[in-house]
């Protein structure tokens, strides 16, 4: 219980991040690896054979708006002051 309330309070004035912001930070972590999660993938059967998966709206769309809006949220959990 008492490292919670380490979360809560605010750390020394000297120090520019505080708990909180180290916590926000590894949320944007993981939220940018799992962006490059759903990029992954699209390997093909054999070399010769063209998979037109790597085209699909998950590679092509939704991973890199969830990759930007990690690195988005990561520029506000540095710059965020509790």
């Amino acid at each position: 219980m008492n490292w919670f309330n380490k979360i809560d309070n605010k750390n020394d004035n000297n120090m520019p991040l505080t708990m909180k912001n180290y916590a926000l930070i590894a949320i944007g972590a993981v939220i940018i690896i799992i962006g490059f999660i759903l990029m992954a993938g699209g390997t093909a059967a054999s070399p010769e054979q063209f998979n037109e998966d790597i085209f699909s709206f998950r590679r092509i769309t939704l991973a890199p708006i969830v990759v930007i809006a990690g690195f988005a949220f990561e520029i506000y959990a540095i710059l965020k002051r509790f």
